[in-house]
């Protein structure tokens, strides 16, 4: 599969910048599967107001980031195309390392339910190879 830039991420996701925060599409399987990269920049804004003197990534956007990838998987199943996906809640997420400017995160989401409204899946990010996040996320489809 050729890999998706974030042209063709913004064609499926609803998502624009600053808040759009993947970057590429490395795999899909619609509906089922999606890996996606984030390259963490100084340049982000949450690094201006978050530890600006020890620059760390939020925990809670390496969540979204995994939402995002989710639900880039989701929308490109046949018959999803359009819809919104909401984040509903999120289970079991533990953080395992920092993220930090320079690092790249490789984002897995794995989708474990996936009814016309609601689904479930399951994320992992990592940073050179190493796990920094996981949990399950829930979703709805509006």
């Amino acid at each position: 599969m050729e890999h998706i830039d974030i042209n063709g991420i913004m064609k499926v996701l609803p998502h624009r910048p600053p808040f759009l925060l993947i970057d590429r599409i490395l795999e899909v399987e619609p509906g089922k599967y999606c890996k996606a990269i984030k390259n963490v920049t100084y340049n982000e804004e949450f690094f201006k107001g978050h530890y600006p003197d020890y620059p760390v990534m939020p925990g809670v956007l390496i969540i979204e980031a995994l939402a995002q990838t989710g639900g880039y998987g989701i929308l490109t199943l046949a018959g999803n195309e359009g819809k919104r996906p909401l984040f509903a809640g999120m289970n079991n997420v533990k953080f395992r390392k920092q993220v930090v400017p320079g690092d790249t995160l490789t984002l897995e989401v794995t989708i474990d339910k996936l009814r016309e409204s609601f689904g479930k899946g399951t994320g992992k990010a990592y940073v050179d190879g190493k796990l920094v996040c996981e949990g399950e996320l829930i979703f709805m489809l509006g």
